[in-house]
């Protein structure tokens, strides 16, 4: 079974991601049917306590026909004092087919780089077949998706690779005309370790330019490194601004 390749974040995105100032979000859609979303939240503090804490996020959705290219850059910076406290850096890229308005293929590929889980990295692949479901609800969508593939995993004394049996699901709500509530959930079972994620978000605008966005992360691994913990959670307060 070949190792997958690692997914590095380019240096002009994280350039771009780091050059703004607070929390801020950035959204542009092109007459090629290419969509892009950058989002920067960030906490500094001086004085008596010197702490830093930098998340940052980049999508890009392509939309050529039948086919729906998707990348995305989800990352997290903190230190204490001038000591590094947390670093996670997480990476999709998707292809999908649409073979109908209802049904899907995709393939997804995915590298996860957390200096403080006890893995040096983890990256799987996987080809899933996928429903759109409540297409006749004007402001609801929800999908689903189930497939297999293969995990590679890398921690300093040992690379292992197995099989997984992943399952998804994604659920987006427009409560109103000002506000959204999104829900994603997904599994990735395999034989050595299996990992479960969520992301649980409420957008609200403020403006016809500006609106604010409130998530949480939850990342459950059942097997991990010894001294290590099973379950991450990350919350978040950004807001977004609309071009």
């Amino acid at each position: 079974m070949c190792t997958l390749s690692r997914i590095a974040l380019p240096t002009s995105l994280l350039c771009l991601l780091l050059a703004g100032t607070g929390s801020e979000a950035l959204a542009q859609e092109t007459e090629d049917n290419l969509s892009t979303e950058l989002e920067l939240g960030a906490i500094f503090t001086g004085g008596n306590t010197k702490d830093e804490n930098i998340k940052f996020k980049g999508t890009v959705v392509w939309l050529q026909e039948a086919w729906e290219y998707g990348l995305s850059v989800d990352g997290f910076r903190s230190s204490k004092e001038d000591e590094l406290a947390a670093q996670r850096l997480y990476t999709v890229g998707s292809a999908t087919y649409n073979m109908t308005a209802d049904t899907f293929i995709q393939t997804r590929a995915a590298h996860e780089d957390d200096r403080f889980s006890g893995y040096d990295s983890q990256s799987d692949l996987s080809v899933n077949y996928g429903q759109n479901l409540l297409r006749e609800h004007a402001t609801m969508d929800w999908n689903y998706s189930i497939g297999a593939g293969a995990r590679t995993s890398r921690t300093p004394t040992e690379d292992f690779e197995e099989a997984i049996l992943r399952v998804a699901t994604e659920y987006q709500w427009n409560i109103s005309e000002n506000a959204m509530f999104s829900q994603t959930l997904s599994v990735e079972a395999g034989d050595e370790s299996s990992i479960g994620r969520s992301e649980s978000a409420i957008q609200s605008d403020i403006s016809n330019s500006m609106s604010m966005k409130f998530s949480i992360k939850l990342k459950h691994q059942t097997e991990v490194p010894f001294g290590r913990e099973k379950t991450d959670s990350e919350a978040s307060v950004t807001l977004l601004l609309k071009l």
